[in-house]
Parts: structure tokens; C-alpha cells; sequence
């Protein structure tokens, strides 16, 4: 159950070799490509922001970089500034599905296409989503906590931000999972920002509400680290379960802590967004939406995903 879309998603990352390897186009005017991500100081992002600027590199482009630290009109002022510099392309983490439309609407006027990355826009002006299988993601969590606790026990969500659909559609597939073990119950839910300290205080909320709660589910590493302190100041052994696979949260699961994270490979996304809007400033067709392919980390496989020191 846990791995059995491995293998599709992955195949919806082979893209032609000839593509991939393009080397950059001689005797033409230097590509500027624009770049807007929902948040500058998370892990993340900050890993997806690498790999975007190291394909770029590779393939003789400029990257031009805008601020949005989860501030809505700040992502749209940024992306609009990148409009007026005359980038080629641009790629956005969208901070909202619907919220930051119009950084998608004036890309489109200026006939700029405009990629998401990880995150998705309702916009009917995005480009490409470059995505990972959100529900599937949720269904192979929920699957993997079903099983470490028996089919038994109370469970907490702290998902997302609520108008981001990622995270919906993250806590749709957990939960469709869930409805089929009678013996769990969803206790508790709780929306906010991608943040620690947030993942401190709702935990600590829900272990008081229930301190016979046997699993956490958060909606990225950062809420889960902060899930894993409030679980470990309490002195409780209720998993904890993240999603992104940043260097902390491994490490965190090498140590015993953190019971479970995602493999998305950020590095790995931001060059995929690249290649995906080299292919289409090429004229190939691309489609809607290509997804990254997602591996679970926990205590069979940590020594395996480890930086190398």
C-alpha cells in the first residue's frame, strides 16, 4: 500500500534525455527566469531555491528572485516586478490557491508562462503545476500510521494553511485511509502556518485535550519538529509523523524522534520546475500537470537518505 504509485509517479518524471540535457543556446540573448517561493527562510524552499539555481546555471540562465514570506500582496507586487523586468518564464510557489491570482494574471497578460511549484493555483493562467500526488501522499501516511498503531488509537491533524488545496487535499487522502480503521479516531484538527512554533502549540493544545493521543499528523517538517518538542516535553510516546524530508527532520528520525517524513527531494523539485519550463519555452508539449515522485523515511531506510558527512 505504501509504495504501490511509486513506480507511476516516477515514470511521470522521465522526460526525454535530449531535453534534459540540454546545454544552454549560443549566440542568443541570456534567459532571466523569475522566481517567487511561498517562504525564504524554510528548509524547503531554501533546498528548492538551490536546485532551481543550480539547472538554471547549467543551462546558462540568470535567476532573479523575489521575496514573499507568506504575504500575499508581497508575492504579487514581487511577481509583478519580475513581469517588469521581462524574465522569460517565471516559477512560483503560490502562498494561496485563489489569493495571489492576480500575480498569475499579470504574468499571463504579458504572455510570460508562470510554473508552480510544489504548491497549485486555481488560476486558469498557470502555465504547468509542477506537483507531487497530494492525496496519494496522505493516503500512504495515514496507511503507514494505521498499521504502527494496530488499527487503534486517537489521532491528531495539524495540517496547513486552509486556503492552500495542497494541504486539503494532503488531509483528504489521510483521512479517507482513516475511515477505513474504525478503531482510529481524528480527535483533533487544526489549521496555521508551515511554522515550529505552531507545531508546539497545537500539539500541546491537542495532548491536553487528549493525553492518550497515540499519533500526530502535521502537514510539513516544521510543524512537525515543533509536534516532536511539545511530544517529548510532555514525556509522551505519541508519534509524530512530518513531510518534506529536511536535513533536521531526518535527523530527528536517525535519533528515534520523529516517528516518520516524506521524501520530496526540494533540490530535486526545483530543478524539475526548471527543466519542465525549458521544455515549454522550447515549444514542446508539456502537461498540465508532472508529478514528483515521494519515498516514506522512517527507521528501515534513514541510514540510506542521511547526507553524506
Amino acid at each position: 500500500m505504501l509504495r504501490f504509485r511509486m513506480a507511476a509517479l516516477a515514470a511521470a518524471l522521465v522526460l526525454p534525455a535530449s531535453f534534459l540535457l540540454m546545454a544552454p543556446a549560443t549566440g542568443q540573448q541570456k534567459i532571466t527566469i523569475g522566481v517567487s517561493l511561498a517562504q525564504d527562510d524554510n528548509p524547503f524552499y531554501i533546498a528548492m531555491l538551490r536546485g532551481i539555481r543550480a539547472r538554471a546555471q547549467e543551462l546558462g540562465w540568470d535567476v532573479a528572485t523575489v521575496s514573499a514570506n507568506e504575504d500575499k500582496l508581497k508575492q504579487i507586487n514581487g511577481v509583478q516586478d519580475l513581469v517588469a523586468r521581462g524574465v522569460k518564464g517565471i516559477l512560483i510557489s503560490p502562498i494561496d490557491a485563489v489569493g495571489v491570482n492576480a500575480a498569475y494574471d499579470a504574468a499571463a497578460a504579458a504572455k510570460i508562462p508562470i510554473v508552480s511549484v510544489a504548491r497549485g493555483s486555481t488560476s486558469p493562467s498557470q502555465t504547468i503545476h509542477v506537483a507531487m500526488d497530494e492525496k496519494q501522499i496522505g493516503r500512504d501516511i495515514a496507511e503507514w500510521t494505521a498499521q504502527k498503531l494496530g488499527g487503534k488509537g486517537k489521532v491528531a491533524l495539524l495540517m496547513g494553511p486552509s486556503g492552500a488545496p495542497t494541504f486539503k487535499n494532503l488531509g483528504d487522502g489521510y483521512t479517507e485511509v482513516m475511515a477505513k480503521y474504525p478503531g482510529i479516531q481524528i480527535v483533533f484538527r487544526g489549521d496555521g502556518p508551515l511554522t515550529r512554533e505552531r507545531g508546539v502549540k497545537q500539539a500541546e493544545d491537542a495532548l491536553v485535550a487528549h493525553p492518550d493521543l497515540k499519533a500526530i499528523y502535521t502537514a510539513n517538517d516544521d510543524v512537525a519538529l515543533g509536534a516532536m518538542q511539545a511530544v517529548l516535553a510532555a514525556n509522551k510516546q505519541t508519534l509524530v509523523t512530518g513531510m518534506n524530508g529536511v536535513p533536521p527532520a531526518l535527523r530527528a528520525v536517525k535519533d528515534g524522534k520523529l516517528a516518520m517524513t516524506i521524501e520530496l527531494n526540494p533540490v530535486l523539485w526545483g530543478r524539475l520546475g526548471v527543466d519542465v519550463l525549458a521544455q515549454y519555452l522550447k515549444g514542446d508539449k508539456v502537461e498540465p500537470r508532472v508529478f514528483i515522485k515521494h519515498v516514506i523515511i522512517d527507521k528501515t531506510n534513514i541510514d540510506e537518505k542521511l547526507p553524506r558527512t
